[in-house]
């Protein structure tokens, strides 16, 4: 008896399930409108399961739930089991309480009972796209990157010298290795020689435009860019951002789409912080752990990243990235590898004939472009680490040559964006040359390169900025070497003279 009453009950039991998942495919009026509504504005997106947050290409035919809601063939029978097998009070095996669970059957379930509103569960905008994948084409592919849209090196380095004042080796490394390694994404192989990747290591001093160049690159080539920093990172398991975060931040410049991701280049500044830690007998999990992990993002593979978040425990989708085709360029300011330069170039030093002074390279301000593998290596970067950035160069520290042109040259300027602040008030803003070298004497003081600049016209703009706007008659303000050294003040001329000097300077006909 009882085994006949489980065979039915099991009967019933599968039947129910199918009509509950005919009723969410094909009858449920909600499911039907949640389908067709905004088909045209995510038609560029893949649907994501809300319970396993896997993507539409990997988990299969999605069902339609209200409110957006989307859930895998997988999850979706896998909580009509639980339903199906959910045993209230023992009612499925007491044969006593037989008509009860009849009567139940009848009414249609349990009095008093509610299952959970899915509407709860959501907001009212649904998924947002930066949670979304792109769909990958699959009809008539265009190819990935056109060799003859890559500019030549030339056209990149001249590009590059309209931003970025000097450092000229660094420009002409940078725009080589670029230039090769999109040659290397647009053709993949040719004659079955495989092109190794062009991975950079920048050493520089701070200020000294490191990160403005990959930035003024990024633009000009039209990528996705990503800008990392090597000091919120750490090893897996542990507070901080895991190692595949630089991927997952590319993904988000690239709008999510994998293919363009696939193609852009990643800046991870700071690398200098993630050096061995010397003397140390605690776990260095940000250190020499984040340098090993890192090995294979360098190389190239295949990694699961999270889209719209840092790590893999969110509820959100995951995408694979291959990283074979992703420049990595690294920067790092490096302090006191100089010292450990001038320890190998000293070593000389001592009595005979070709013994070397100790205090040679003291005052050499050009000492980091004499670094070494070795040099790195003391400094607490892995070999293995080195080896997957073969492409080393130093920028020099910046001048007070440097810095005047810094002050004037570059199409974004720092004197242009004060100038065209002034514009919008009808004033005309003019400094002389005296003015210019006094701020970059001041720079040079601070020794933090071109960021200092900012930080001094700050300081003796801000009185200007305030007082102009009170007078209307104020025509022209011209900033003076005794107004930044604070023995003087700025030379200010009146509207109505500023107008009789114009007109007395016009040609006459």
């Amino acid at each position: 008896m009882s085994d006949r009453y489980d065979e039915t009950e099991e009967e019933k039991t599968n039947q129910g399930t199918e009509d509950k998942e005919a009723d969410l495919t094909q009858g449920h009026p909600d499911a039907s409108a949640t389908k067709n509504a905004g088909k045209d504005d995510n038609s560029a997106y893949e649907d994501v399961c809300f319970i396993c947050r896997r993507p539409e290409s990997k988990a299969g035919k999605m069902f339609k739930l209200p409110n957006n809601i989307c859930v895998c063939n997988d999850c979706m029978h896998k909580t009509m089991e639980t339903v199906s097998q959910f045993d209230y009070q023992g009612m499925l095996n007491n044969p006593h309480l037989q008509n009860e669970w009849d009567q139940l059957s009848k009414q249609g379930g349990f009095p008093n009972i509610s299952f959970v509103n899915l509407a709860d569960l959501r907001g009212d905008g649904g998924i947002p796209n930066k949670q979304k994948l792109k769909k990958k084409k699959k009809d008539n592919p265009e190819p990935a990157l056109n060799i003859r849209d890559i500019p030549a090196p030339h056209k990149i380095k001249a590009s590059l010298d309209e931003y970025v004042v000097g450092q000229d080796y660094a420009k002409k490394v940078i725009s080589v290795a670029v230039y090769n390694h999109y040659k290397r994404v647009a053709t993949g192989t040719m004659d079955n020689i495989e092109i190794e990747k062009s991975n950079m290591l920048m050493i520089g001093p701070t200020g000294c435009g490191k990160t403005y160049l990959v930035k003024t690159l990024a633009r000009l080539l039209d990528v996705p860019l990503a800008i990392a920093d090597a000091t919120s990172l750490t090893e897996a398991g542990y507070i901080g951002d895991d190692i595949e975060s630089v991927v997952s931040k590319l993904l988000a410049a690239a709008d999510n789409d994998v293919e363009k991701a696939e193609r852009g280049i990643i800046f991870i500044d700071e690398i200098d912080k993630i050096a061995k830690k010397k003397n140390t007998n605690t776990r260095d999990v940000s250190g020499e752990s984040v340098q090993q992990g890192m090995l294979k993002l360098l190389e190239g593979a295949e990694v699961e990243v999270p889209v719209g978040a840092n790590s893999k425990n969110a509820m959100v989708p995951l995408a694979t990235v291959n990283t074979r085709n992703i420049l990595f360029i690294c920067g790092g300011a490096f302090p006191d590898l100089e010292e450990i330069i001038k320890q190998r170039l000293n070593k000389t030093a001592g009595i005979g004939f070709n013994s070397e002074l100790k205090d040679k390279y003291d005052k050499d301000k050009d000492i980091l472009s004499k670094v070494t593998v070795e040099d790195i290596r003391k400094f607490g970067m892995i070999p293995e680490f080195i080896g997957r950035l073969p492409i080393i160069f130093t920028l020099r520290g910046l001048t007070k040559e440097m810095l005047v042109k810094v002050l004037k040259e570059p199409k974004n300027a720092i004197l242009k964006q004060y100038q065209k602040l002034l514009e919008l008030d009808e004033v005309k803003l003019e400094f002389t040359d005296e003015a210019l070298e006094a701020i970059a004497d001041k720079a040079m003081e601070r020794d933090t390169g071109a960021r200092a600049l900012r930080s001094i016209i700050e300081e003796f703009m801000l009185d200007i900025m305030y007082e102009i706007p009170k007078d209307e008659n104020i025509g022209k303000v011209t900033i003076t070497k005794e107004y930044i050294q604070g023995t003087g003040g700025p030379m200010i001329d009146i509207r109505g003279n500023q107008m009789l000097l114009e007109a007395a300077e016009r040609p006459k006909p």
